[in-house]
């Protein structure tokens, strides 16, 4: 994050943005790996929508963190919207698709990105104004 235009935003904000574009970027290189070498993909039979929205992760995720390095409030909507509906996503395959009782690796994953959405729905209202454009500098 270049220091021009983050100057003036507190370090807690930058730090949040900051591991929030580490999430984006680290889904981004998860859903790749998974489109150029399925055999590290779901191995569920997905329906054709649900594997195209995994799909097209690979193109909201890094979208989602360049907007947010971007100092965009756009990045921050559209990062609350890739990490909610890849919450209910793979709660959907996890939960309803896959037959395994009990505690599993997808599991896991979704109770991660779950926590994921909901901590940074929750930082929204305060994320925000720092991000709008031509934010006022709070001091």
């Amino acid at each position: 994050m270049s220091a021009g235009r983050w100057r003036g935003v507190p370090l807690a904000v930058r730090c949040v943005v900051a591991v929030a574009v580490l999430v984006f970027a680290y889904g981004t290189a998860v859903h790749v790996v998974q489109l150029l070498l399925p055999q590290f993909g779901p191995q569920l039979a997905l329906p054709g929508w649900l594997t195209f929205y995994f799909m097209s992760l690979t193109l909201w995720d890094p979208v989602a963190a360049m907007l947010l390095v971007a100092r965009r409030v756009e990045g921050l909507v559209l990062g609350c919207a890739v990490l909610v509906t890849d919450a209910a996503a793979n709660g959907y395959a996890n939960y309803v698709l896959d037959p395994a009782a009990g505690v599993t690796p997808g599991r896991i994953g979704q109770a991660v990105i779950t926590a994921l959405a909901v901590g940074l729905v929750a930082l929204t209202p305060w994320l925000a104004p720092w991000l709008a454009p031509y934010a006022v500098q709070r001091r």
